[in-house]
């Protein structure tokens, strides 16, 4: 798909609108799971990891996310909340990263998101210790049939070891292929109440 190339005076001048015109663009162009983004995060010791994760909502104030409160990143997000995010959207060539800081999000959003996922992924999320070891499976199936029978019959409320957290950048940037590897590279950089906008060589 031929893209028309990514310059200053088309892009807006604020990151989180330029990245709600991207992901328009993305899911109008039919990329599967346009939500999903790398999540990179460090030890004190700055030692990395990361993983695909799916974002929640995006707005002026961020990027949420919600995931195991007992988790390895979520141990590593108490420890260190800087991280940075990757969207690599095949379809129309085009990648987003973010680097930033994260704070948790309130319960009651928690809440308000957690109702909204199906049932089996509530249980799923109740069940699972997540980034610890099993024995096997097996553990895993017996702790689901456990969860199922403690909520028989009922909602399945929000974990208390569960919830979200939102990313607030201080750098967004926007690449675009472009023919011999001369990529377009339009980078955001929040300094002040504003954002910077700077052109980066491919």
């Amino acid at each position: 798909m031929s893209l028309p190339p990514l310059l200053e005076h088309d892009a807006d001048p604020d990151p989180i609108a330029q990245f709600s015109r991207w992901y328009a663009e993305v899911e109008a162009a039919g990329q599967a799971e346009p939500t999903v983004m790398t999540l990179a995060t460090a030890t004190p010791e700055g030692v990395p990891s990361a993983r695909m994760v799916l974002l929640k909502h995006a707005g002026p104030d961020g990027f949420d996310f919600y995931t195991n409160y007992d988790s390895r990143k979520a141990a590593e997000l108490a420890a260190n909340p800087r991280v940075a995010l990757v969207f690599w959207w095949e379809r129309l060539r085009r990648q987003v990263r973010v680097e930033g800081t994260v704070v948790r999000l309130p319960s009651a959003a928690s809440a308000a998101y957690f109702a909204t996922r199906p049932r089996g992924s509530r249980i799923g999320a109740w069940a699972s210790p997540q980034s610890r070891v099993l024995a096997g499976r097996a553990e895993l199936e017996r702790r689901v049939a456990e969860i199922e029978q403690r909520f028989a019959g009922q909602d399945v409320p929000l974990p208390p070891f569960w919830g979200g957290y939102r990313v607030h950048p201080w750098i967004i940037e926007f690449w675009q292929e472009r023919g011999d590897r001369l990529h377009d590279r339009l980078r955001y950089r929040r300094e002040g109440d504003g954002w910077v906008m700077e052109r980066l060589a491919p």
